[in-house]
């Protein structure tokens, strides 16, 4: 009768077992789903979104690293103006970023300093100095 028993109690547990695996496989899935694969699917609706978005006159950026503005836009590809006078095709999935409006990447570099007198570096002239 105590084997009887033991057999009936071992059955409760294997079911309680796997009962409790497959509820782990669902949590687990749960999370790998809630923290990576969502964020990603949101990450690629906005950047798809955004480059629809692009019109001309637009300062934007490329995955290569490029700075641009848009001249014209097609359905697949864009023309941009990375110089004056200078214009390249590219895929519209190449662009990665438009940049505001305000941008800092218009404005020139600053001159160079230097704790040595008014010149920089470079503006040093040969005839000033006796060898």
């Amino acid at each position: 009768m105590g084997n009887m028993y033991l057999a009936v109690a071992a059955k409760t547990a294997s079911k309680t077992g796997s009962y409790t695996s497959i509820l782990v496989i669902a949590v687990v899935f749960g999370l790998i789903y809630m923290l990576l694969i969502r964020p990603q699917r949101n990450r690629q609706r906005r950047s798809q979104q955004m480059q629809g978005d692009v019109t001309p006159g637009q300062r934007v950026t490329t995955t290569a690293g490029i700075y641009g503005t848009v001249t014209s836009v097609n359905d697949q590809d864009v023309e941009l103006e990375i110089a004056p006078g200078v214009e390249i095709r590219i895929m519209r999935r190449a662009v990665m970023n438009i940049l505001p409006e305000d941008s800092p990447d218009d404005e020139a570099p600053p001159e160079a300093e230097t704790d040595f007198g008014d010149k920089p570096a470079d503006d040093w002239d040969s005839t000033d100095h006796n060898p």
